[in-house]
C-alpha cells in the first residue's frame, strides 16, 4: 500500500516523523496541515459520539430499562475502545491507510446501525424477557464494534498529526483530546436538539455516516495521499463510493422501510405515526369496528378493547370516596380518565398535567380517540397544563380532592421518579382535607414485587393506603417494561392503590349512574385478591434509590 516517498519539490513543506527522517511533501503548510487534522478529530468525535448515544437511545426505546440499556452499551464500547486502540498499534507503520479503512468501516456500521436493530425488533419479535439473547448480543456487537474502531482512530490520528510536524508527546496529545473533546461535545448536543428531533433516529444515523465517510476520506485522500500507492488510493476511493452509496440508497428507502418495520410491530392498520420532542406516538385502530390502540414508545397505553374497565377502576373508588369538587388527573392526555371524572355532576374544575401536547392535540380532534373519550377535553371545566408531570405538581399551588396518576407503569425508567416517595409527597401536599390520590401501579399477579414497592412507598410518604385489582385485561401488545409483541407475555390484570391521609373507603357510589365493568362486589373481591399476593418488607423507591428497574 505504500510506496517509496518521492522527494519534495523545491519550496514544498516538509513534514518528519518520529524518525527524524523527511516525509512525503504535503500539499498545504504544515500549520494548514496540523489544522486540517485537528478539524477531522473534531468531525470523527462529533460522529463517534453520536453513534453512541443513538444506540442507547433505540435500545432503550426497544428494550426499556434505559439505564440498563445505557450501562451496557457505554460499558461494552468504553472496553472495547481500549481494545481498539492496542490493536491500531500494528497500523501505525500505515497510519494513513488503516485510518482511511476504519472510517470507512465506522460510517458503515455506525450509520446503518439504528435500522438493523429496529429491523430485528421489529421482524423477530424477540426483544421481551430477560433471556432473549439473540437482539441483545447484535447490541453488544454493534456497540463492540463501533467501540473497536473508535478506539483505533486516537493512535492513528496521532501518528498522522505527528507526520506533519514533529511534537512533544504532551503536546500533541492535548492538541489532539481537545479537538476530540469539543467534537464530543458538538456531537453530544446535536443528537438530541438536531438530528432526532429534524431527522429522527434513523436518518440523523445515516447522515452521521456520510459525514464520517466524507472526513476520513478527505483527509486521507487530500492530505496524506502520498503516503498510499496508486493502488491503495483507488481501493480507498472506490470504498467510500460504496460506503456513501449505500447510505444513501438506505437514506432514500427510510420512509418505506419505517412504514413497513411499524407495520410490522403495530399490524397494518396504523393511522397516526409521529415522533414528538417526548416520545413516538402511534394510533392504531378505531374505524371500521376495528378497536383502537394508542402506544406510546411502543408501548400499549390504551386500547379500546378493554380501556372502560381499566379507567372506571382507576377514577371511581376514588371519586366514590368522599368531596370531588377540584380533581387533578396526572398524565391521561388521552381525556379518558377525564371523561370519567366528568361523569360525576358535583365536579366543578379538573386540572390536566400531561407532558406531550401532541397527545392532547389527538385526544380533541381525531375522530376515534375524540369520539372515545366523549370530547371530555372540549368542557368547559377542564384545564390542560403541558409540562413535566413531577414539575407540575411541584409547582401547583391548589388544593384538590382526589387526584388521579394516570401514568406509565413504574418498571420503565424514565417512570420511575413518578413512582418516588418524594412524589407521592407532592401528591399528599396538593390533597385537600380528606382527599384522596389514586394511583395506577402496574399489574400484580406478572409483577408483585413492583405493585407492592409502589405502595410501601406511597405509605413512606405517610398516607394510608388501600390497594386493589382488576382483571380481564386484554391480551395483546405487552404495555410494561417488556416491549415484546409476544401477547402471552403481556399482563391479564391492573393494579391500582387509592390512598389517603387518614384510612380510605374502596367503594363505588350506588347514586351514580351504572358502571359498565365494574360494581361494589368484584371491587372488594379484587382487593382481597390482590391482598394475598402481598410482598413484605419492601422498603420505597426514592429519587435517589429507585427500586423498579426489572
Amino acid at each position: 500500500m505504500i510506496e517509496p516517498h518521492a522527494p519534495a519539490p523545491p519550496g514544498a513543506p516538509v513534514s518528519w516523523g518520529e524518525s527524524g527522517q523527511s516525509q512525503a511533501w504535503l500539499p498545504v503548510r504544515p500549520g494548514t496541515g496540523r489544522f486540517l487534522v485537528l478539524a477531522g478529530v473534531f468531525v470523527c468525535a462529533a460522529c463517534g459520539l453520536v453513534y453512541e448515544l443513538e444506540l442507547v437511545a433505540l435500545a432503550s426505546y426497544l428494550m426499556g430499562d434505559s439505564v440498563t440499556q445505557a450501562s451496557v452499551v457505554l460499558s461494552v464500547m468504553v472496553f472495547a475502545m481500549g481494545v481498539g486502540s492496542l490493536a491500531a498499534k500494528r497500523l501505525r507503520c500505515r497510519a494513513a491507510a488503516g485510518f482511511g479503512a476504519v472510517e470507512a468501516a465506522l460510517a458503515l456500521i455506525g450509520g446503518c446501525s439504528a435500522m438493523a436493530l429496529y429491523a430485528v425488533f421489529a421482524w423477530t419479535g424477540d426483544w421481551g424477557g430477560p433471556w432473549s439473547a439473540g437482539p441483545r448480543c447484535l447490541l453488544a456487537a454493534f456497540s463492540l464494534a463501533i467501540g473497536l474502531l473508535i478506539g483505533a482512530e486516537v493512535p492513528l490520528l496521532m501518528e498522522l498529526i505527528q507526520r506533519i510536524r514533529r511534537q512533544d508527546a504532551g503536546g500533541a496529545v492535548a492538541d489532539l483530546f481537545a479537538a476530540d473533546y469539543v467534537g464530543a461535545l458538538v456531537g453530544g448536543l446535536a443528537f438530541p436538539f438536531l438530528l432526532l428531533p429534524l431527522l429522527g433516529q434513523l436518518t440523523g444515523a445515516l447522515l452521521t455516516g456520510a459525514v464520517n465517510a466524507v472526513a476520513g476520506g478527505a483527509l486521507v485522500l487530500g492530505l496524506f495521499r502520498r503516503d498510499l500507492s496508486r493502488r491503495g488510493r483507488w481501493l480507498l476511493l472506490v470504498a467510500n463510493i460504496v460506503v456513501l452509496g449505500l447510505l444513501a440508497t438506505a437514506a432514500v428507502m427510510v420512509d418505506d422501510f419505517e412504514r413497513a418495520a411499524r407495520q410490522a410491530v403495530y399490524g397494518g392498520d396504523v393511522r397516526v405515526a409521529l415522533r414528538t420532542g417526548v416520545q413516538e406516538v402511534v394510533l392504531t385502530g378505531g374505524t371500521h369496528g376495528r378497536p383502537l390502540g394508542l402506544f406510546l414508545d411502543g408501548r400499549l397505553r390504551v386500547s379500546g378493547r378493554d380501556e372502560r374497565l381499566y379507567h372506571e377502576a382507576l377514577v371511581h373508588p376514588a371519586m366514590s370516596g368522599g368531596p370531588h369538587t377540584r380533581v387533578l388527573v396526572l398524565g391521561g392526555g388521552d381525556g379518558l380518565a377525564v371523561r370519567e371524572v366528568l361523569r360525576y355532576a358535583g365536579v366543578t374544575r379538573v386540572d390536566v398535567i400531561e407532558p406531550d401536547p401532541a397527545v392532547t392535540r389527538l385526544a380533541r380532534h381525531d375522530p376515534a380517540l375524540s369520539a372515545l373519550n366523549r370530547h371530555a377535553l372540549a368542557d368547559r371545566r377542564v384545564h390542560v397544563r403541558t409540562a413535566d408531570v413531577f414539575c407540575g405538581l411541584r409547582s401547583t399551588r391548589r388544593a384538590y380532592d382526589v387526584v388521579v396518576a394516570d401514568l406509565p407503569d413504574p418498571g420503565i425508567t424514565a417512570s420511575a421518579k413518578l413512582y418516588s416517595q418524594e412524589f407521592y409527597g407532592l401528591a399528599r401536599r396538593a390533597l385537600a382535607p380528606g382527599g384522596r390520590l389514586v394511583v395506577h401501579a402496574g399489574p400484580v399477579t406478572s409483577r408483585p414485587w413492583v405493585f407492592w414497592t409502589v405502595e410501601a412507598t406511597i405509605r413512606a410518604a405517610d398516607l394510608r393506603t388501600v390497594p386493589y385489582r382488576v382483571g380481564g385485561r386484554a391480551s395483546g401488545f405487552a404495555a410494561g417494561p417488556d416491549r415484546s409483541p409476544n401477547g402471552s407475555r403481556a399482563p391479564r390484570d391492573w393494579g391500582f392503590v387509592l390512598a389517603a391521609r387518614t384510612p380510605p373507603a374502596l367503594t363505588l357510589d350506588p347514586r351514580e349512574q351504572r358502571l359498565g365493568a365494574l360494581t361494589r362486589a368484584s371491587l372488594r373481591a379484587d382487593a382481597r385478591a390482590a391482598s394475598r399476593t402481598r410482598v413484605r418488607g419492601l422498603p420505597p423507591s426514592t429519587l435517589v434509590h429507585p427500586r423498579y428497574a426489572d
